[in-house]
């Protein structure tokens, strides 16, 4: 197998695994305490007892919720084939009672094969659903509901998540109700009536830690051992890429990777995009491949906006920041100027500006949505007098400041201090 041939296949195989959910989350899998044992182990008693279950998964957008339970249910259905029916609704399309009822009959006369009616009433449904779960029951089959969006289904009156909690009330019923949220309080937005017949039942997703992501990055991209590669070459790319998970550079750009998202979707996107900075004619990525990734996947609209600012701007942004660390109570145009005067008389600099100049540079900040006013209240007042705040973090002006091309030194060690 030619050079360039072996790279494209080490390419292709670290792609592959890095667009597997599959693949990614069953490095989650592997401890006892871990989401994924504490969910099968629930969906799966209420199959081999023919018990009902009801569930929260919780956490951020991008944490796994759903892939994790997607692997749960793929091996449930291969362990118990016959004895599971998985039900989804998405509380963005189905959060209407009539809608998510009318879904629910839908997909069990698909799973069952049996005639759906277009035409059939909110309570038809509902009879039908009734009829279902009991007959499931008595043949030792469970139906598992995901909800996706949960707390979306929590909206108006509930009708759906009573009649689904209530019919599991019953002793021939056989169900799972799954919720899945990036709410934390999703719980509390039930109904008492809901609530008292909901398990409370929460399994909480976070971002991994700094250790785990760094193994997890390990298990993404060193290369299996039946990668169909020589063994020659496997050695040598695992050995490289060690060298550079371990190198205080690599972890220099995890850290500002993680700054803002530190999900293990966010992760992902990074690594695909690296993998593909791969270059053919080398043995293996590179520490330059994880550089050039970095601002390809890093949201940096505020950033691009403070390229373009002027020098007497990113003075107004510092006097700024410098007032939120000073915790002032109100931080307005007039303050911002006290502030600006306080540095000039302290440093001396060369650069100041008259008060009717540093007022159209103050205007030129909020058309960029880089400052704010605090409300909408006292718009008959000068803009002057009005409150505003600080659209961007400390780190992101930081950021910005260090890659501005006439930014002057001052304004960094100033920056420096209060970082």
């Amino acid at each position: 197998m030619g050079h360039e041939n072996q790279a494209e296949l080490a390419k292709t195989i670290i792609r592959s695994r890095i667009s597997n959910p599959s693949f990614i989350y069953s490095f989650f899998s592997q401890s006892p305490d871990s989401n994924y044992s504490k969910l099968k182990y629930i969906i799966s008693s209420s199959v081999t007892e023919a018990c009902n279950n009801s569930v929260l998964l919780l956490g951020p957008r991008g944490c796994g919720k759903i892939a994790v339970l997607e692997i749960v249910l793929e091996e449930l259905l291969k362990e118990h084939p016959a004895m599971i029916s998985v039900i989804k609704l998405n509380g963005l399309l189905h959060s209407d009672n009539n809608c998510a009822l009318k879904e629910i009959a839908r997909q069990l006369c698909l799973e069952h094969q049996l005639l759906f009616s277009k035409m059939a009433s909110f309570d038809d449904n509902s009879q039908f659903l009734l009829s279902m779960l009991r007959e499931c029951g008595l043949a030792h089959k469970t139906i598992v509901f995901v909800l996706e969006e949960f707390d979306l289904f929590t909206q108006g009156k509930q009708r759906l998540l009573y009649s689904l909690l209530d019919a599991m009330q019953s002793v021939t019923s056989q169900a799972v109700v799954v919720g899945v949220s990036c709410r934390l309080d999703a719980d509390q937005l039930l109904e008492k009536r809901v609530r008292s017949r909901f398990s409370h039942r929460k399994l909480l997703f976070l971002p991994p830690s700094g250790q785990d992501l760094k193994r997890l990055v390990e298990h993404i991209l060193l290369l299996p051992a039946d990668s169909g590669l020589p063994n020659e070459y496997i050695a040598a790319f695992n050995s490289k890429l060690l060298n550079i998970l371990a190198d205080e550079k690599f972890n220099a750009i995890t850290d500002t990777l993680c700054y803002s998202d530190s999900t293990v979707s966010h992760l992902s996107k990074f690594l695909f995009s690296a993998v593909c900075h791969m270059d053919l004619n080398s043995d293996s990525l590179s520490l330059e491949n994880f550089k050039s990734a970095l601002p390809s996947i890093q949201r940096q609209p505020k950033l691009e906006a403070l390229k373009d600012c002027s020098t007497l701007e990113l003075y107004i942004l510092v006097c700024m920041k410098r007032l939120e660390v000073k915790e002032l109570e109100m931080c307005n145009f007039s303050s911002i100027m006290k502030e600006y005067k306080s540095i000039h008389d302290t440093f001396q600099t060369s650069d100041y500006y008259a008060r009717n100049v540093c007022l159209r540079a103050f205007e030129h900040l909020l058309e960029r949505s880089l400052i704010s006013f605090e409300d909408n209240r006292g718009q008959g007042r000068s803009t002057e007098f009005r409150p505003v705040k600080l659209l961007i973090s400390g780190h992101e002006l930081h950021q910005g400041l260090k890659s501005h091309s006439s930014c002057p030194a001052m304004l960094h060690k100033l920056m420096d201090r209060e970082c």
